[in-house]
């Protein structure tokens, strides 16, 4: 599988609700926590084009988008096709 980098907060119901998604895909991802590491969260804005929500998600070093983003790549059926390698 491609490589997912999610930008994440520990309490926002979104990032978790992604990683379930990307869990129940077994797909393997990397978290960033920007309420842990503060200095992240310019490179995430810069990264998400502007996006400054988490959670903010990254296939392949290509922006996805947030929960909402993913899950409709989910129900579209093209989130299986992204990720896989």
């Amino acid at each position: 599988m491609k490589p997912v980098e999610i930008y994440t907060s520990p309490l926002c119901g979104f990032c978790h609700a992604a990683i379930r998604l990307l869990d129940s895909k077994k797909a393997a991802y990397t978290t960033v926590n920007i309420s842990a590491q503060p200095a992240k969260r310019p490179e995430m804005i810069q990264r998400a084009n502007g996006r400054s929500t988490v959670p903010q998600i990254f296939i392949d070093g290509k922006h996805i988008g947030g929960y909402d983003d993913l899950s409709l790549l989910n129900a579209q059926g093209k989130l299986d096709k992204l990720l896989a390698a």
